[in-house]
């Protein structure tokens, strides 16, 4: 039976979300627990957060892969984050090494060393500095194969980006830029929740054959830590996880959203008696339609948050693509 109070959460969504800001960060972290079958094959556990997490998984890449390159602004030092920290000392300035501040020269080169057959891990500072090698990503990386009708690619390109808002980070350090990719065959736009997650998708779009932008949330790294294997492992991109179940109402995100979604998720279900179903897209291109659209057919309900701007976000997309199911189901329904 459905709970008389769901209708109380459908019209007032953004209430719930502003009941779960308790702490500075304005939301709760929630810890992902290790899948057996990667606690089995990738090697002990260390507690890691987001920013270390990145750093073992560029070690792993760049230990099984005499290829890998990591360039960037300030990567060799560490990096602004200290993501980058000793690989250069391990891997030699040869394959970490400083760029100029050319977001478009970063992509252009990474191109170049992919489509020569190296692989290649730009950094961007910031996800706000990416605009400049906006041409690089959509007209050359995404299309590179189309273009030669398959003979050539630069699918060992992986750009990594810091995310979203922090506090205090002003309009040059707080953006959520992903939507403008969304729209562009050829690339993979992947967001990660937490550490276990982003080093697995991490090293899944370093190996994938196709380019990848990888948007790491500052925020997460340094807020929490959670168990993440030394080892190596991979998971799988364009592949969504249901993080909490639930039968009234489904609630998709990606990135920090996931956490802020989940706790909503528990306020509702402690205030209103509404049970939530919490899906995680980790990828959001292309995203896993089939795991929204099973899940909105249990629950009957749709909503989905995000960090970006409402206009033209890639929420709208889902919604859109969710509507669109539903009412060639009901015109199916009634013609049979």
């Amino acid at each position: 039976m459905v709970s008389p109070n769901l209708t109380q959460l459908l019209q007032c969504p953004y209430r719930l979300l502003q009941r779960s800001r308790r702490s500075a960060a304005h939301f709760t972290y929630f810890p992902s627990a290790i899948k057996p079958e990667i606690a089995s094959s990738s090697g002990p556990v260390e507690k890691m957060n987001l920013c270390q997490a990145v750093n073992s998984a560029l070690h792993v890449a760049m230990n099984t892969d005499n290829t890998a390159i990591l360039f960037g602004e300030d990567v060799a030092f560490g990096g602004v984050f200290r993501c980058s920290v000793g690989l250069k000392d391990k891997f030699g300035s040869n394959r970490v090494f400083n760029t100029p501040l050319s977001e478009q020269g970063i992509v252009g080169f990474g191109i170049g060393v992919a489509v020569a057959g190296a692989t290649a891990i730009a950094e961007i500072q910031f996800g706000d500095y990416i605009f400049p090698a906006y041409d690089q990503i959509v007209n050359e990386a995404a299309k590179y194969r189309y273009r030669s009708g398959g003979m050539f690619n630069c699918g060992a390109l992986t750009v990594r980006a810091t995310y979203g808002a922090v506090g205090h980070g002003g309009l040059y350090h707080s953006q959520c830029p992903e939507a403008n990719f969304t729209h562009t065959p050829g690339i993979k736009v992947v967001v990660p929740r937490g550490p276990m997650q982003a080093k697995g998708l991490l090293l899944s779009c370093i190996r994938d054959p196709n380019p990848c932008i990888f948007f790491e949330p500052k925020i997460l790294y340094r807020l929490a830590a959670e168990d993440v294997p030394t080892g190596d492992y991979t998971l799988p991109l364009s592949k969504a996880e249901v993080v909490s179940q639930g039968s009234d109402v489904t609630v998709v995100s990606w990135g920090t959203q996931v956490h802020v979604a989940t706790e909503a998720a528990q306020i509702a279900k402690d205030k209103l008696g509404v049970s939530v179903e919490v899906i995680d897209l980790a990828t959001i291109n292309p995203w896993d339609e089939e795991t929204v659209v099973k899940s909105v057919k249990k629950t009957g309900r749709l909503i989905v948050t995000h960090e970006a701007p409402i206009t033209s976000g890639f929420g709208a997309e889902i919604a859109a693509s969710i509507q669109d199911y539903v009412v060639r189901d009901v015109i199916h329904h009634f013609r049979s």
